[in-house]
């Protein structure tokens, strides 16, 4: 037996953002596998408002901007929009909820609850796979960031334009500061911990809606509110071509949640309720995305009479206003919003995904670390302008969010059916349930394969073909996301039919997180009494790996 070192305020280990023992460690989880982070929590504590404010850092952003934007600019009629919307975020919040109550249930992040499914060190299949797409949208999402910060400083420090013509690595001098400024800004909110996270997103998203909410006054009373259009495109498609329009849109909208929607276990463990959770995905997501798509078509179609041309980036609305007041303003806002995105979808989750893959020695601040520092390295300046690029790599991973999420769903709620044994995801010995093969459950490892072979290939050879000459059939990539999580759910359930590996644990009750006992500390308190011989342990204390997969030898702290 080994044990564990305690932690300090300022350790590596300590948990994430809350007090020392803030995860319930018990003396019989193998190090190799927890630490603070990853063990169920003691307390969750999250409200309704702040999985909402969650969300409205997600939408709020140049992405959601441009994207809500481009909806109305595809030749549908207002109304057709308007349900495309609602129809897609509906989608998402239904799969939200889906993949928030494993997590929520039993107080662990996203990849130790795919130790159900994929096995103990299977496991971390899935979590490198989302880690890496992860970073390489973090450097891109810092990088817009930064270009929003270059033009508050070409605005203000007017001999800031001279940093434009030195570069290194294909980044001007000013790219670079501005880069750096965010790179440590986003770094320092990060170490800072999960607590000052959830304050920075509950302020940050109300933040943004007070100042679009600003720029749309502003520009409609520029415009004269007659010369509003809800339709943003100059042609108008008739209605049975509409159709597959439509049901574009549609994929668009939850194509665009996709990595959200898959991370989301990590922050709904936080939730103090899973009817919480669902409050706040109710509020954020239908709600708040149909709200703010209406802002950004009035706001975009106010550029029109206003500019002269239409703009549907908000960056360069603001910039066009051309008064210091506006451009400090907005820039600031639109660089806090881009921050927020970033940390709630590419920061915290790779630090999780990393610290599950080595728990002793990758702390979740240490695994953030990893994915900044990785995020600069791949320098996404130099490639994210060029769409071939981004198709043919980040499409490549991107396709697997699919398959992987439908494996999940079809693991926990049906092959599981919802009951796990929160403690046996925390052992290493080859007679607990989750070993399965070596650690791997085969059936989750040839999900991956079959079903991430044809995703893979859906989302990128119908632009190769195109682009070749030959046929083009590029629309079938919109729809890879569907497909893939379609094909992970289906051929999961096939391989469990004929070789059952998932176990339910019918008949048990002692620390099985069942799906209707509402937390981890709720699950934990169900277990019996310390045995005798047995101390309770409190969680500041070393804590040791053992080979026992027994549930409840130790009492919550």
């Amino acid at each position: 037996m080994t044990t564990t070192p305690l932690t300090g305020p300022h350790d590596l280990v300590e948990a994430a953002g809350h007090p020392t023992g803030g995860g319930n460690m018990k003396p019989q989880y193998d190090d190799r596998l927890a630490n603070e982070d990853l063990a169920p929590l003691k307390k969750q504590k999250w409200s309704s408002y702040n999985i909402f404010a969650f969300w409205m850092s997600d939408v709020h952003s140049v992405g959601g901007y441009v994207t809500a934007g481009s909806l109305f600019a595809l030749g549908l009629q207002s109304w057709q929009v308007l349900v495309a919307l609602l129809a897609g975020i509906v989608i998402v919040q239904v799969f939200a909820n889906l993949v928030a109550k494993p997590s929520q249930k039993t107080g662990v992040p996203y990849p130790v609850i795919n130790r159900v499914v994929f096995g103990i060190r299977g496991a971390n299949i899935p979590a490198i796979i989302r880690g890496l797409i992860a970073i390489a949208w973090y450097g891109v999402q810092t990088f817009l960031a930064a270009e929003s910060l270059n033009i508050i400083f070409l605005k203000f420090i007017p001999g800031s334009a001279a940093l434009l013509d030195v570069s290194f690595a294909g980044l001007s001098a000013l790219g670079w500061i501005s880069y750096a400024i965010l790179w440590t800004a986003q770094f320092l909110l990060f170490w800072n911990g999960m607590e000052v996270i959830r304050r920075f997103i509950d302020w940050a998203g109300p933040a943004v809606y007070l100042v679009m909410i600003v720029l749309a006054v502003y520009l409609v009373s520029q415009a004269g509110i007659q010369n509003i259009s809800f339709t943003l495109s100059t042609t108008q498609l008739d209605f049975w071509a509409s159709i597959p329009v439509m049901f574009g849109a549609i994929a668009l909208v939850v194509s665009y949640f996709s990595g959200p929607m898959l991370n989301f276990g990590d922050f709904a463990r936080y939730g103090k309720s899973f009817q919480a959770v669902k409050r706040g995905n109710l509020w954020g997501l239908p709600i708040n995305f149909l709200f703010f798509s209406l802002l950004t078509v009035i706001t975009a179609s106010a550029t029109v009479p206003v500019f002269g041309e239409l703009i549907t980036d908000p960056i360069k609305t603001v910039e066009r206003i051309d008064t210091p007041f506006a451009i400090l303003l907005g820039g600031l806002t639109f660089v806090t919003a881009t921050v927020g995105i970033n940390i709630v979808a590419n920061f915290i989750s790779p630090a999780f995904d990393f610290s599950n893959f080595a728990p002793k020695k990758i702390s979740w601040r240490a695994g953030g670390m990893i994915a900044a520092v990785g995020s600069t390295f791949l320098m996404p300046w130099n490639w994210y302008s060029n769409s071939d690029a981004i198709h043919y790599s980040l499409g490549v991973l991107g396709a697997l969010i699919g398959p992987l999420f439908g494996i999940l769903i079809a693991g926990y709620y049906i092959a599981a059916r919802q009951r796990v044994k929160v403690d046996a995801m925390f052992t290493m010995d080859a007679k607990g349930p989750y070993w399965y093969r070596n650690g791997f459950n085969p059936n989750g490892v040839k999900a991956v394969i079959v079903a991430g072979v044809p995703t893979v290939a859906i989302a990128v050879f119908p632009k190769l073909f195109a682009d070749l000459g030959l046929f083009n059939v590029s629309w079938i990539s919109d729809y890879s996301w569907f497909i893939g999580c379609g094909l992970g759910y289906v051929l999961f359930l096939l391989f469990e039919r004929f070789d059952p590996r998932v176990p339910t644990f019918d008949g048990e009750t002692d620390g099985i997180s069942d799906g209707t006992v509402d937390g981890a500390a709720a699950t934990a308190a169900s277990e019996p009494p310390a045995i005798s011989g047995v101390i309770p342990v409190d969680a500041t204390a070393p804590a040791s790996k053992s080979g026992s997969g027994v549930s409840g030898a130790g009492a919550l702290a």
